[in-house]
């Protein structure tokens, strides 16, 4: 339990330091707001490996695209993987629900990076568009895409079919989708106490290659992605 307030102390302190130190960079070029964002993907990783003594694994680096567009699908358990994500990739754009940009602070900063949102469950006009605007960023930029299929954090032993949305990203973006699979709840799980001397394994899966149909697609990242967690496990 002591190592559990810890941890929350020092890290939310920490990421509140952060964004408080970054927010003169509101005004500034977009690449100082996302440094700030790789910042706190590194205090997330320094704050479980010396308060919660987590060992964290990255496997299948090889997999990771450097020559071409491409878009990530990973498996979400916990925090983690949104912090630690912006550390190995170039400052992903982020998929998320469009009550997080009224975050005080936070909001400012996911709307500085460029995420993008969507309201769940609605139908209105920014998400009639919401395809053809990720289309339209991806094709203006070199960062990648990352989009959660499970569309919110699941326990590890939990398999939510995924959401059809990731399928017609595919199909909009005619470019590779790079799955990953991280057992990160076991460690740091969904609003319960985080558990200490465990292993993280991020593993990056091979890329799924352009020209399935979507169902085909849907089909190929649910069973790699939890055929891969199935191992971690």
């Amino acid at each position: 339990m002591i190592r559990n307030f810890l941890f929350s102390f020092f890290f939310f302190t920490g990421i509140i330091f952060i964004s408080i130190i970054f927010i003169p960079s509101f005004f500034l070029p977009q690449k100082i707001v996302l440094f700030g964002g790789k910042l706190m993907g590194y205090w997330s990783i320094f704050c479980l490996k010396c308060i919660l003594s987590t060992k964290i694994t990255l496997k299948g680096a090889e997999n990771i695209i450097k020559d071409r567009k491409f878009f990530i699908a990973s498996s979400h358990q916990s925090m983690f993987e949104t912090f630690y994500l912006q550390t190995i990739f170039n400052s992903p754009i982020f998929i998320l629900k469009k009550e997080l940009l009224n975050i005080p602070v936070f909001g400012w900063y996911l709307k500085k990076i460029g995420s993008i949102s969507i309201k769940r469950d609605k139908i209105t006009k920014d998400n009639l568009s919401f395809f053809e605007n990720i289309s339209n960023k991806i094709n203006n930029s070199n960062r990648p895409l990352i989009i959660f299929p499970q569309a919110t954090r699941v326990p590890p032993t939990e398999r939510p079919r995924f959401k059809k949305g990731v399928s017609r990203i595919y199909e909009e973006l005619k470019i590779d989708c790079l799955p990953i699979a991280i057992n990160s709840g076991y460690v740091w799980p969904k609003n319960s106490i985080k558990n200490a001397n465990k292993e993280i394994t991020i593993s990056i899966l091979k890329p799924i290659n352009p020209g399935l149909n979507k169902d085909e697609f849907l089909k190929t990242l649910e069973t790699e992605i939890y055929s891969e967690l199935n191992i971690l496990n």
